[in-house]
């Protein structure tokens, strides 16, 4: 299943500027859809110019997803070559509070699209 989402904050600091230049993002975003709240992250990332990048990142959760509302820590991440991108992502364990307590599974996101194979456990 997939739901939708806007980046609301984008806040970028350079951690090292030495080629390929690595950088720290705090991110918050607006989800609708299946998946709909708000979330809050910090992002780790590095731009290897026109020979890729990559990111890594947590993003807590705060909404609903099939009728029950609480939040739940996401952590996902990408590379991105010539060849196209690579996307990975996972519930964290034990993150689900209160209706969203024992949800589990992955997460892939991709320019405003979050697919979502997730169920409780």
């Amino acid at each position: 299943m997939e739901a939708e989402f806007d980046i609301t904050r984008w806040e970028e600091t350079v951690l090292d500027a030495t080629e390929p230049p690595i950088g720290r993002v705090g991110v918050g975003k607006t989800y609708t859809g299946v998946l709909a709240g708000t979330s809050t992250g910090e992002l780790t990332t590095c731009q290897a110019g026109d020979a890729g990048a990559g990111y890594v990142g947590t993003e807590r959760f705060t909404g609903t997803f099939d009728g029950r509302t609480g939040t739940v820590v996401f952590q996902h991440g990408a590379t991105m070559s010539p060849a196209g991108p690579v996307q990975f992502g996972h519930v964290v364990p034990g993150s689900g509070t209160d209706g969203l307590a024992g949800l589990t599974g992955s997460v892939r996101l991709d320019h405003g699209r979050i697919t979502l194979d997730l169920r409780f456990g």
